[in-house]
């Protein structure tokens, strides 16, 4: 997780957990399938291209990247 993801969670985690465990949810899914299931995974474009998004609320987005792999968590607060 980046910087900016572990304040995303600490910020969900005083401010709302029926959030805080969507997140922990599609975490979880992104490790089993990064690019299918739940939240409706969406490649971005532009300066975020190579990244994926999923829905936490209609606001809210998980933002992150697979590389060789392993799954890295950019942001799971706002939109992009």
């Amino acid at each position: 997780m980046t910087d900016q993801a572990n304040e995303d969670v600490a910020w969900w985690s005083a401010n709302d957990q029926k959030v805080l465990n969507r997140i922990n949810k599609l975490i979880d899914n992104c490790r089993d399938t990064p690019f299918s299931g739940i939240g409706k995974p969406e490649p971005l474009k532009y300066e975020l291209s190579g990244s994926w998004s999923r829905r936490i609320t209609k606001e809210h987005r998980l933002v992150y990247l697979v590389e060789d792999g392993m799954l890295f968590v950019l942001s799971c607060r706002y939109h992009y």
